[in-house]
């Protein structure tokens, strides 16, 4: 390995007019000239290091299982506290003492503290509401050791009892996680198993009438997209949302517009599975109002869950050749 300064000297040491120069742009300090060279390439090499950075070596999943031990004390300091906190900030904070206690300075990301209605919000930032009067805490954060990030989600009432209504959402939203677990291994289509998530809200959301109509059609119309609009889950590692996942953002199918991870999952990897339901009136309503998917949905029915705000459950799991391992 050579410093910037010492780069120039190297490559005019040899005969480079037959070789290829590979470098990312905008990563190449202003003194580096590649002059020498006949061919360069400027494309190949940042994907070629993002599909590597996929696979993580046994030092970096124990870096990022470090950073997962050291969030679950968090999570727990705020479960313990959140039945006598008056406000969002006040939990937010507990959850960063605990990191930082345990050796943890720095956040994977910025935390999203959202009670009552405002978990409903996929990407909350606000973190300083009151608690009172609310039913559940959603509470989505992660500590990083050195680089590395963790990244967990959980939904729980504030008063430490579900009412029925989110007992119901959320006991839907654990048992689509946990199917997906099982699907996991390495070489499965991320997309199946994103696809198997909506069938299993489906069911449960059928169940409970707030969707109607035969199953397969409901699932064709993509209707349960009003409820859990983003993606299964992401590669984790040196970024929350790690690279390598092949995203297509332009997808024009809404069920998988928001996939972070297309295609199969490599062995190795380290993903996350984060399903959830939300009850958010920005992104339900317009739903109601669409012919396509209204006769879908029974209104009457979903009026009793919109207090439940949103319910997510996320949790972190490596690929291996055998199978999946927490």
């Amino acid at each position: 390995m050579l410093s910037s300064t010492e780069v120039n000297a190297h490559l005019s040491s040899s005969d480079n007019s037959k070789s290829t120069i590979f470098a990312i742009p905008g990563q190449v300090s202003d003194h580096v000239t590649f002059l020498s060279f006949t061919n360069s390439n400027f494309d190949l090499l940042k994907s070629a290091i993002e599909e590597c950075r996929v696979t993580k070596t046994p030092y970096e999943v124990a870096l990022i299982r470090h950073a997962n031990r050291v969030s679950t004390a968090a999570h727990t300091a705020v479960m313990r506290a959140v039945a006598r906190a008056t406000s969002e900030r006040e939990l937010e904070a507990i959850f960063l003492k605990t990191c930082i206690e345990r050796g943890c300075r720095n956040q994977a990301y910025s935390s999203i503290v959202a009670g009552g209605t405002s978990a409903a919000t996929l990407h909350y930032v606000r973190n300083d509401q009151p608690l009172s009067g609310k039913l559940n805490l959603l509470l989505d954060a992660g500590a990083e050791l050195d680089c590395y990030a963790s990244d967990i989600t959980r939904t729980f009432p504030i008063n430490g009892r579900f009412t029925q209504e989110s007992r119901e959402i959320y006991d839907i939203v654990l048992e689509m996680q946990q199917s997906c677990i099982d699907m996991l291994k390495a070489g499965v289509l991320w997309d199946d198993v994103h696809a198997h998530a909506h069938r299993v809200a489906i069911d449960g959301l059928l169940r409970l009438g707030i969707l109607r109509g035969p199953k397969e059609e409901v699932f064709e119309a993509r209707t349960s997209v009003a409820f859990f609009p983003h993606g299964l889950g992401h590669y984790l590692g040196m970024d929350t949302h790690d690279t390598g996942g092949h995203a297509n953002y332009k997808d024009e199918d809404s069920m998988f517009r928001y996939l972070r991870v297309r295609g199969k999952v490599s062995a190795g990897a380290v993903i996350t599975v984060e399903p959830g339901i939300y009850f958010c009136r920005f992104i339900v309503e317009p739903y109601l109002e669409d012919p396509k998917h209204a006769n879908y949905i029974d209104k009457h029915v979903l009026e009793r869950y919109w207090e439940v705000g949103g319910v997510r459950i996320e949790g972190m799991h490596r690929e291996v050749l055998q199978g999946s391992v927490r």
